[in-house]
């Protein structure tokens, strides 16, 4: 397959890159995650200016029209730069369910999100508290929900449809949790909760968009972080000589590279399928194991060729790591996306 970018595409990626290339210093993530969004906003705001929030709004609501590959490409340079961003929320998890599978009515949310307004989906149960649907209302737990506190909406899969919750509906109660990154993570406990509208999409509809946005900030990360160690081992030198001539460094930089390709192509063709309308099933399942499996151990091996300077909190590599060990959780992990890939 010819997986090169059209005129429009390339545009979109081009676009991307410039509103977002520049790693920030580590001074400015950190304040971005201990600000009361969780994110950077300034960044956020920009990209809603320069319109990639609204590329796969339809055109009736001010936006572009398009499908999951460019909002995949836009994903990828957020996880290049290792931005603290609701990027994989809102897009994968609310934008892209919403406009495949809304009505009319319910495209109206989405009315906000091209001027910064954040939507994200609750896909994971709790062990032993799945949400259950019983007389119009929702009850149960779901787990691991990016910026469920600050999004406008989340999308809530159940046997009976996805749900739209308002995270201020009474009934609905927040608990923040742990991340790799420290980006906004939360527990959210539905008691009796009546949804605003139901979307006619199941939990594999959900999850398909999910594991496609997911791959595709894995393809940034893993690419961000693969530039970022070959200029060190370009320009740190060992004996007078620059690493990248020693044999075994080579070696290891070379397998980071061929992992690199790998998941390019699987998140790839996972969002090209899924942007054609054809079966994309195997091509998610593929996309997920390679993230699980290949994304973290990667970068193990650039951290190991930075040596001491791949620890340093002031140096960008750690965040890259960070976001590969949540991203890799997000998709439940290498045995379980193993078995589905099996399955």
């Amino acid at each position: 397959m010819d997986f090169g970018l059209d005129e429009a595409q390339q545009a979109v990626a081009d676009l991307a890159a410039s509103v977002l290339r520049g790693v920030p210093d580590d001074a400015r993530v950190r304040a971005a995650l201990a600000s009361a969004g969780g994110y950077d906003e300034a960044a956020w705001k920009a990209m809603g200016q320069a319109g990639l929030l609204g590329l796969a709004i339809p055109e009736a609501l001010g936006g572009d029209g398009l499908g999951p590959l460019p909002v995949g490409l836009v994903l990828a340079e957020v996880g290049r730069q290792v931005l603290p961003l609701p990027a994989l929320a809102t897009l994968a998890l609310g934008v892209l369910p919403l406009v495949r599978h809304g009505t009319v009515e319910q495209h109206e949310l989405l009315g906000d999100v091209a001027n910064g307004a954040l939507l994200t989906g609750a896909l994971r149960d709790a062990p032993g508290a799945g949400v259950r649907v019983a007389g119009g209302v929702l009850t149960g737990v779901r787990i691991g929900v990016p910026y469920a506190e600050q999004a406008r909406r989340i999308l809530v899969p159940t046997a009976a449809g996805t749900a739209v919750v308002d995270a201020a509906t009474v009934g609905v109660a927040l608990q923040r949790t742990s991340t790799s990154t420290g980006a906004p993570e939360y527990t959210v406990r539905l008691d009796a909760v009546r949804p605003e509208s139901m979307v006619d999409a199941s939990a594999a509809d959900l999850d398909r968009f999910a594991v496609a946005g997911a791959a595709a900030v894995a393809d940034g990360v893993l690419a961000g972080a693969l530039a970022l160690t070959a200029e060190h081992l370009r320009t740190r030198q060992q004996f007078g000589r620059p690493l990248a001539t020693f044999q075994a460094v080579a070696q290891q930089v070379a397998d980071v590279y061929i992992a690199a390709r790998t998941v390019h192509l699987a998140a790839t063709s996972a969002a090209w399928r899924l942007d054609a309308g054809l079966p994309a099933d195997e091509d998610l399942a593929v996309a997920a194991y390679c993230l699980a499996a290949e994304v973290p151990n990667a970068l193990q091996v650039c951290h190991h060729l930075h040596g001491g300077l791949g620890v340093d909190i002031t140096y960008p590599l750690h965040r890259y790591y960070s976001h590969a060990k949540d991203l890799a959780r997000f998709v439940g992990g290498t045995a379980y996306r193993l078995d589905r890939l099996g399955a």
